[in-house]
């Protein structure tokens, strides 16, 4: 693990592709020169559980998380379980709601799985912040927020947006950076990781280590992830998401449907490709270099190979795919002719959350049986069992 000299400068290098910020840089070199094999680097990262998944913008600090460990490093992820009851306020034009504990619990049931996928569990400590925030005397707590000022607060953009527009802004807000910050001190974190729109926090850190006698973490961004849509960064709560736990198939076909903006990005921030192997394909050949790379990560190659024959199964030859649930259909439904008003059929496919959203599909021609397009609400379909059913490029039943 020792990486003296030039080594260590050559190690950080690596390490600084594809981030944002890396402040100081010199400390990094430093510290990776100061490492043994008795005290590894401590890279930290904090975890929200607001949702139950990890998704490949969760990824990306991921990986550099794995990095370290790959070199001999521990990662420590950070539950905030007790900052998430605060809400972070970064990037946030209004006061968050805040999130009960059985809220929280049920989502963090899915995270190790998932992690796992990423990290080297022999490499990696996970730990709730609950652990020592929740011990802390109210003493502490006002020490804690002595150390830090209102006038430094507001140099962060979205307080002083919102303080200059005359919208609240809770002293509980205030509150969160400086308690994330302790996290570091609790785990006496030699290197943090975060999105770029965490810097104001990350660096918080920096300062109330050195108020606790501790040397400062380096701090190590990362780009935010664009998702799907193209337009935002990758939200469970917006919907433009792949989670590294989804099915291959459904992985391989979100990841066929980016906007072509996002090819390179995504095969940068997500992949360890070669740009050699892809950079000269045709934008549909990268999409499809890429879904396959993705794929093969979390599921394997058999699988990745898998997802590609059945897309070109149903999308290039028009076949039906190889698999499909099958579901009852309520003979009460079907009227005396024989037929299925075709809302009550999408409604029992489970394929719609709501006849608005079964309106809205058929509108747009995204709606087949057996593969012939239903172009109206107005349609009675003939209920002759089995119904292949589709909506939009991916989703199937079959209706008995």
């Amino acid at each position: 693990m020792n990486t003296p000299g030039r080594d260590a400068s050559q190690v950080v290098e690596r390490l600084e592709r594809g981030t944002a910020d890396l402040i100081p840089r010199e400390e990094l070199v430093a510290k990776l020169e100061r490492a043994s094999g008795s005290r590894p680097l401590r890279v930290k990262l904090g975890i929200d559980p607001s949702a139950p998944h990890v998704t490949l913008g969760h990824s990306v600090p991921l990986r550099k998380m794995r990095q370290f460990q790959d070199l001999g490093h521990t990662g420590v992820l950070i539950v905030g379980d007790f900052t998430r009851r605060i809400g972070d306020p970064s990037g946030q034009s209004s006061t968050r709601p805040l999130m009960s504990e059985e809220e929280i619990t049920r989502n963090l049931e899915t995270y190790e799985p998932q992690l796992f996928k990423i990290l080297d569990p022999e490499r990696t400590e996970i730990r709730r912040n609950s652990e020592w925030l929740s011990a802390l005397r109210l003493d502490e707590v006002i020490d804690l927020a002595a150390k830090y000022t209102v006038a430094r607060m507001l140099e962060r953009d979205d307080f002083a947006k919102r303080y200059a527009s005359g919208q609240p802004i809770s002293v509980l807000e205030f509150l969160y950076p400086l308690v994330q910050a302790y996290d570091s001190v609790a785990i006496e974190a030699d290197v943090e990781l975060g999105g770029s729109d965490q810097l104001f926090n990350l660096l918080i850190a920096r300062d109330i280590q050195r108020e606790y006698g501790q040397e400062p973490q380096v701090v190590m961004t990362l780009p935010l992830l664009i998702g799907t849509d193209g337009v935002r960064s990758m939200s469970q709560t917006v919907g433009n998401y792949v989670g590294v736990s989804e099915a291959p198939g459904e992985m391989y076909g979100k990841l066929l449907a980016i906007p072509d903006e996002l090819i390179v990005p995504y095969f940068e921030q997500l992949t360890d490709a070669d740009r050699e192997a892809w950079g000269e394909l045709p934008p549909r050949d990268q999409k499809h270099r890429l879904a396959w790379e993705i794929v093969s990560m979390y599921h394997g190659e058999a699988e990745a190979d898998a997802a590609r024959a059945e897309f070109e199964r149903i999308h290039v030859r028009r076949e039906r795919p190889s698999e499909v649930e099958q579901r009852t259909i309520d003979r009460a439904l079907v009227k005396d002719d024989g037929t299925i008003w075709i809302l009550d059929l999408l409604d029992a496919s489970g394929l719609v959350s709501s006849r608005g959203e079964a309106k809205r599909l058929l509108a747009q021609g995204g709606v087949r049986i057996n593969d012939e397009r239903i172009p109206s609400p107005d349609v009675d379909v003939p209920f002759d069992p089995p119904l292949l059913v589709q909506v939009g490029k991916r989703s199937f039943v079959e209706l008995v």
